[in-house]
């Protein structure tokens, strides 16, 4: 009997749905693939469902929980400063997104690549003044490259690509992205994909200069018999230091910077005069006045470098190298403008400018210098009376760490000393509040400079007020072990203000003496060791003490009063008007 078989059909398994996220998911995953390592913010109830999504990202991403939105900011500048990198913020709604726009505003004026991610009210409830909720996009509009509102979880790929390539890419600077409660919470009605952006077509930054652009700045340079070459921030940016040390040592051109320049080029540099501006050095203002062809490079021509801006370069042909066509013209007419990326531009100009030597006119600079060093140099660095002095501390800081450090400094009279007597032997070892001008901006900052270069010595340098303003981020210091070092330098003044008093306004000193509190004492409540020194002879181990200490560390200098930061443009002065005391 033959066998009787059955052939079973074979069963055919319903193909799987693929598995949708949320928007809160889907930003995680978004940051990830954007190779983001570091975020700094602080939760609450509109951005819980990302802080939610987070806790599974812990491996992969680095959140640092700072003590107020506006040391995330401060944070993340500082951060995006050393690496070049966008710095990122994630905050909650209103008063958590508002407490940001101090540190937006201020990336913005000083060219600072920042992503900001701040949570708002679900999408129904926009608009009806709901709990915590704002205004953020009308409220940083201004202060933006761009900001945007999500409000479906299937945009979040595409919006964060495009964040970050605007962020990072031209003139860099910062970008807010608002998302709705219910787009964080909502799934994606398709798959998670990212890819990150490459272009837009409304917005095309020019990296690569016209060529006409190009020859007619070499044609200035090459005729030139007393150039000058004004060197800022955007040199740095455009990381084109290599290209800016053979173009002037080819040309023999002399160089300054401006505030946010410096360290740009070591100030060792036989071909470097000095820095610029309100505060900058005797030589490199005056000598604005003489030359023949500037040659402006990265740099915006500010009020604090001009002076009284009708009155500026009226007398030489001008070179603006800038990445911004928006800065071309806006102050200084440019007789020959070069759009587009630093680097770029100066790989363009080497090959077309004439090997040259400008000795005699660089020789001007140095007898000016010499008149700035016995004037006010010597004085403030060989004080043997008095309270110490605030050039003797950063001469020191200077020496004891060979000029390698990253100097984070606050606004004020002891910027402007950290500028003078900090000797940079590196590029980018400078992060400042340039064009905002923000007190409270240093420790925060220092902190994000830290995270962003761990291998590089971070010394803070802070007034007294300044300190005041978000003395609470000694807590995250030492919450993530940063061994960031800060140094106040106190005189129990908002001493720049009380310049300005003593000077322009009969010695009226209008509320700006300072009752200050033990900041020692706040320091090692917050678990930071630190000591104060108020002895000359006790200065230099005080230093090395702070330096060698193994964590974070506060040492307040005691100083003098009634100092003043000497050259000094006066406001509405011309640069040549510069005064010595």
């Amino acid at each position: 009997m033959e066998a009787i078989t059955s052939v079973m059909p074979e069963i055919q398994e319903e193909p799987q749905a693929p598995t949708l996220i949320n928007g809160s998911q889907a930003l995680m995953r978004a940051l990830v693939a954007e190779g983001v390592e570091t975020i700094f913010g602080y939760p609450g109830g509109a951005i819980m469902p990302v802080y939610d999504a987070l806790y599974d990202f812990q491996d992969q991403i680095n959140h640092i929980l700072v003590r107020h939105e506006q040391g995330a900011a401060h944070a993340a500048e500082g951060y995006a400063r050393v690496t070049g990198r966008a710095g990122v913020c994630l905050v909650t709604s209103g008063p958590g997104a508002t407490n940001l726009v101090t540190g937006i505003a201020d990336a913005l004026i000083d060219s600072t690549p920042m992503v900001c991610i701040v949570g708002q009210v679900g999408k129904k409830l926009l608009g009806t003044d709901a709990f915590q909720e704002a205004d953020v996009m009308g409220v940083t509009m201004p202060i933006t490259k761009w900001n945007y509102q999500i409000t479906s979880a299937d945009e979040v790929p595409d919006v964060l690509a495009k964040a970050f390539y605007i962020a990072q890419s031209g003139r860099p600077g910062p970008v807010l992205i608002d998302i709705t409660k219910s787009a964080q919470l909502e799934l994606m009605t398709r798959p998670f994909a990212y890819e990150r952006c490459q272009n837009i077509i409304s917005y095309r930054p020019r990296l690569v200069p016209k060529r006409d652009q190009v020859e007619a700045a070499a044609r200035l340079i090459n005729e030139a018999k007393r150039p000058y070459a004004l060197v800022g921030h955007g040199v740095q940016i455009a990381k084109a230091e290599d290209e800016l040390r053979l173009f002037v040592e080819k040309t023999g051109i002399p160089v300054a910077t401006t505030l946010l320049g410096q360290s740009t080029i070591p100030t060792n540099h036989p071909l470097y005069v000095g820095w610029l501006g309100m505060h900058g050095n005797y030589g490199p203002n005056v000598l604005t006045d003489e030359a023949d062809v500037i040659i402006a490079i990265g740099m915006r021509f500010d009020d604090r470098v001009t002076g009284d801006a009708s009155k500026y370069i009226r007398q030489a042909k001008v070179i603006h190298i800038e990445i911004d066509p928006s800065e071309i013209d806006k102050i200084i007419r440019a007789d020959a403008p070069v759009v587009g990326d630093a680097k770029e531009v100066l790989k363009a100009l080497l090959p077309l400018v004439h090997p040259n030597d400008h000795t005699v006119w660089r020789n001007e600079f140095r007898k000016y210098d010499a008149i700035e060093h016995e004037s006010i140099t010597v004085p403030e660095l060989t004080s043997t009376e008095g309270k110490i002095r605030m050039a003797e501390v950063i001469d020191l800081v200077s020496k004891k760490t060979k000029g390698e450090a990253i100097l984070v400094t606050d606004v004020g009279q002891h910027q402007m000393m950290a500028s003078r007597y900090y000797q940079f032997r590196r590029p980018n070892s400078l992060v400042t509040s340039g064009g905002m001008g923000t007190m409270g901006f240093a420790l925060p900052a220092a902190f994000g400079a830290k995270v962003g270069a761990p291998d590089r010595e971070v010394v803070a340098i802070i007034g007294d007020g300044c300190f005041q303003m978000t003395l609470q981020e000694l807590g995250t210091i030492v919450q993530n072990k940063q061994p960031v070092k800060a140094i106040i330098l106190n005189n129990n003044f908002l001493g720049m203000v009380r310049q300005w008093q003593q000077l322009f306004h009969e010695r009226r000193y209008s509320f700006v003496e300072l009752q200050n509190p033990d900041f020692i004492t706040i320091a090692k409540g917050f678990g930071m060791a630190g000591h104060t020194c108020d002895q000359r002879d006790n200065l230099s181990a005080s230093l090395d003490q702070m330096l060698a200490h193994d964590g974070p560390y506060l040492l307040e200098v005691i100083v003098e009063k009634e100092e003043n930061v000497f050259p000094m443009v006066p406001a509405g002065a011309s640069v040549s008007q510069i005064r010595l005391k």
